[in-house]
């Protein structure tokens, strides 16, 4: 089981770019679909506060239900990419 959980919903774009970026670092991770329906995406808002996707869980480095596209990829990026130290 990868560290990395990612709530996904097929043919979300933001869902996309996230998952771009995962596979550009090679990154090892698990992904739930999430259902079409918001009311039914119990299990993501449980781990994140809401029912939006993407969301990532990276229980390597403490990070519970991050949420907005931009931020994952910047989050990656920092953490696994370029700008980690």
């Amino acid at each position: 089981m990868a560290e990395i959980t990612m709530y996904e919903l097929p043919g979300c774009p933001y869902c996309a770019k996230v998952r771009s970026k995962l596979d550009e670092l090679e990154l090892d991770y698990d992904t739930i679909e999430v259902p079409r329906s918001h009311d039914d995406r119990t299990e993501v808002e449980k781990v994140s506060g809401q029912t939006g996707v993407p969301v990532i869980v990276d229980e390597a480095n403490g990070v519970d239900g991050m949420s907005e596209s931009d931020d994952i990829v910047a989050y990656l990026e920092k953490t696994y990419g370029d700008g980690a130290a």
